[in-house]
């Protein structure tokens, strides 16, 4: 027998002896853990958290030469964790749900397309669980981390296949878009990601989510990767009809982005101005339409009897919201009852309304969603192509405790539900940068146009590479030297106007009342009761804010602003300022009535 037995077996008894071997194996246990939760950091850091699983599946044998490579040869690609490959459970973004599957038994049909035309799979990715949110925030395998804004949220369900490719690990990868899955985190990483119309891409081995939204989607850096990938998916003749192209921009979804309108909406137009096949963009105001093609919108209860655009579109993403609720649990709720799964808090709240909620006017639902395909179809005919905000906001920051806040869900729902619902096609296009965010912008067209929108992407994205790179996000500074009589001459005959209901009239009077004195506050207030008037939200605001610079007490502009605000379904800074008025004039009815109607809309 050793000493150091004997040593152990002579003063076994002795209670010092006991505290210092606990001393000792506590000490090896938290350096153990120590050194595990290193490794797990330095792991993160290489795949910037975006992989919940490594594997490698080699691409099908390609045909020897002369025969020409396949189209995705040498191509690297990974999948969200919702698409099957045999012999691997599919995780749904939780470890209950992987717990409680089987491992698949075939492989989803589009990641088997994918390796038959050369490319290779690396891995599957991290995602919102249950492909229920939009954040990317996963509090199981953790959340990935945005390459652009680390601090910030990457954008979700499709969160680690957004990063993937933002972070060079792969040359594409794929994932699904419900309410926004694949759009959204393509604009907050600033890559291109493609929502196919719906149907047109096979979901067999695809866990569904909502079967009437559901498709699948796909990231790129790269245009032209993005137009390969899509030749695949999409089965699609590689012989060209060269066609022109109708650009239309929606005004009025613009007025909802913070990223200055008017610069993304020049870089648009100033790059297809010389490019052939391009007629001159037409503008329009989308909301007015939508209420006119899809009359039974006003049938849900979301609706509202005003006709504003904020309204109308915040009618149209509940009915995308209700008809996710109503298939979600139509397709999971015995699951989630029989197994309670642990959810993130976000995920938990919608997953359990889902359940609980009752749909009376299901027929509604598919009944609006019927009709804003034959609007879209009747807008954008064969050669149209919208253009509109791909989201409203930049990124949050992560680990928020509240969680996302309710006007965030619906400026971003409300441009997103435009494509679900309607099942049309939407690309997003990365346009560089503003204030330390990616800017980018959305193109829609008809259902069925995939390939006519995946060709004008790769036909006019080097233009628009150029147009982003002369653009100037600065705003001309208004001439403060003006003649002052003139000036007020001119307040009074927008003024005028304005009564007799002549609100572009007003504007432009307003307007050269600026040019000739950039100090008065009252111009820049009367111009945003204009701009109010217009449905030019976003303007409004701009005009009030140089109001309230010039003049901090001026109750009109705070009151104006909260409007423009409310409008743009900026529920608590429109709440802030009708406050702000009712301090400066407590006994303000207009003030009073804004704030219970921004309360009502936030609760």
């Amino acid at each position: 027998m050793s000493k150091s037995l004997e040593l152990i077996k002579e003063h076994a008894s002795n209670p010092k002896l006991w505290l210092v071997v606990g001393v000792g194996v506590a000490g090896i246990v938290v350096l153990a853990e120590t050194r595990r939760r290193r490794r797990r950091r330095n792991t993160h850091k290489q795949d910037f958290g975006a992989f919940v699983e490594r594997f490698e599946l080699l691409p099908f044998p390609q045909p020897p030469p002369p025969a020409a490579k396949q189209m995705l040869s040498s191509l690297t690609f990974a999948i969200s964790d919702m698409f099957d490959v045999k012999g691997y459970v599919t995780g749904f973004g939780n470890p209950d749900w992987k717990r409680t599957h089987e491992e698949a038994e075939k492989t989803a049909v589009v990641v088997t397309a994918l390796l038959k035309n050369g490319a290779t799979c690396v891995g599957k990715t991290v995602m919102d669980e249950l492909s229920i949110g939009i954040s990317g925030e996963n509090n199981h395998y953790g959340t990935p981390t945005n390459p652009q804004m680390p601090s910030c949220i990457p954008g979700g369900s499709s969160s680690g296949s957004a990063v993937a490719v933002a972070t060079e690990l792969v040359d594409f990868a794929i994932g699904t878009d419900t309410t926004g899955c694949v759009r959204i985190p393509a604009s907050f990483c600033g890559i291109f990601g493609f929502r196919s119309s719906h149907g047109t891409v096979s979901t067999v081995g695809v866990l569904p989510n909502a079967q009437s939204l559901d498709t699948v989607g796909w990231f790129a850096r790269d245009p032209s990767v993005l137009h390969r990938v899509g030749h695949v998916l999409l089965k699609l003749n590689s012989a060209e009809t060269k066609r022109s192209r109708s650009i239309i921009f929606a005004d009025d979804l613009f007025q909802l982005s913070k990223i200055p309108t008017q610069k993304t909406v020049y870089v648009v137009g100033k790059a297809i101005e010389n490019m052939s096949g391009y007629q001159v963009p037409k503008h329009m105001n989308l909301c007015p339409y939508i209420a006119s093609k899809v009359p039974s919108l006003k049938l849900h209860p979301a609706s509202t009897d005003q006709e504003n655009g904020a309204s109308i579109l915040k009618a149209l993403s509940s009915v995308m919201l209700s008809l996710q609720g109503y298939e979600f649990k139509t397709n999971h709720e015995d699951w989630v009852k029989s197994i309670k799964p642990k959810l993130g808090r976000d995920v938990f709240d919608r997953v359990i309304a889902a359940i609980n909620t009752t749909h009376d006017n299901i027929k509604t639902l598919y009944k609006v969603r019927t009709e804003m395909r034959a609007a879209f179809q009747s807008l954008l005919k064969d050669d149209g192509i919208l253009v509109i905000p791909s989201v409203a906001d930049g990124p949050l920051k992560l680990n928020t405790k509240k969680g996302l806040s309710p006007e965030f869900h619906d400026r971003t729902f409300a441009l997103s539900s435009i494509a679900s619902v309607s099942g049309c096609c939407q690309v997003t296009v990365p346009l560089g940068s503003h204030n330390g965010g990616c800017v980018s912008v959305s193109f829609i067209s008809f259902h069925g146009a995939d390939k006519f929108l995946l060709d004008t992407v790769l036909d006019m994205y080097s233009t628009l590479q150029e147009q982003v790179s002369v653009a100037s996000y600065s705003l001309p500074l208004p001439d403060t030297n003006g003649n002052i009589e003139t000036s007020e001459l001119l307040k009074e005959k927008g003024n005028a106007a304005f009564k007799g209901s002549q609100w572009n009239k007003a504007l432009n009077y307003y307007t050269e009342a600026i040019k000739l004195n950039g100090m008065n506050a009252t111009y820049y207030c009367n111009r945003a009761a204009a701009y109010l008037k217009l449905a030019c939200f976003q303007q409004a605001e701009e005009d009030c804010n140089n109001a309230i610079l010039i003049d901090k007490k001026n109750v009109k502009a705070y009151l104006r602003r909260g409007a423009a605000r409310e409008s743009l379904l900026r529920y608590k800074e429109a709440l802030e300022d009708f406050k702000h008025a009712q301090v400066l004039e407590p006994q303000n009815k207009d003030a009073s009535k804004g704030e219970r109607r921004v309360r009502k809309s936030m609760a």
